[in-house]
């Protein structure tokens, strides 16, 4: 049996962080650089925006459905936010795995929760940390989108979101964005390697045992 032959089950990589910690662009920078990771696609009862795609940008659906879906266990997660719910589809991720496809999620500590007690197998969580507090408030004063006390907000909710990053299997202190999205990578690769993801492993190493025999 040839190695080509041991494929690998895809893995569920969730990245959180508070509001400016840097989780956005290491999401983009691990999307670019693999082939093989691509960004989970939520349901939403939002209103489709001018150039929004269906089933690339969101699977947009209305309310009844939406709880039709909820009533039928079709979510691995999902939450309401400003009056709209949103939802990752169980089925399309689950393909994505065992195409050996990894899938890649932007969620807070609480979708991160819902994704562990779904599908904690697959599940691979990483929470990003600033520097400091000060250094995080610089970033968000720093991008000149919002005004001072939406920024007081988003440093008020930091410190609740960042009270959860023992729930987490890694942590990444974002000091330098390269360094973090290379502790990332390796992160990833290291879970791309596990011996509980490569299927046929075992027939592999028989066929081994059988060729040193023979």
């Amino acid at each position: 049996m040839s190695p080509d032959k041991v494929s690998r089950r895809g893995l569920m990589l969730v990245l959180s962080s508070p509001s400016g910690a840097g989780k956005s662009t290491i999401s983009r920078a691990l999307l670019e650089n693999h082939e093989q990771l691509t960004m989970s696609v939520s349901a939403t009862t939002r209103p489709q925006r001018p150039g929004e795609i269906e089933g690339k940008d969101y699977f947009f659906v209305d309310q009844e459905t939406f709880e039709e879906m909820i009533a039928a266990g079709e979510f691995l997660e999902q939450a309401t936010v400003f009056g709209n719910s949103y939802g990752t589809p169980r089925g399309p991720v689950m393909a994505a795995l065992e195409a050996g496809q990894d899938v890649l999620f932007d969620v807070d500590w609480q979708g991160t929760q819902q994704l562990r007690q779904n599908a904690l197998e697959d599940l691979v969580s990483i929470f990003i940390l600033p520097p400091s507090l000060e250094e995080l408030e610089r970033r968000l004063f720093s991008r000149n989108q919002d005004s001072e006390q939406v920024v007081r907000s988003r440093m008020s909710r930091a410190y609740a979101e960042m009270s959860h990053w023992a729930e987490y299997d890694y942590i990444i202190i974002n000091e330098e964005i390269e360094d973090s999205v290379k502790t990332a990578e390796s992160i990833l690769a290291a879970e791309r390697a596990r011996r509980e993801r490569q299927r046929n492993l075992g027939d592999f190493v028989r066929s081994m045992d059988v060729a040193a025999r023979s």
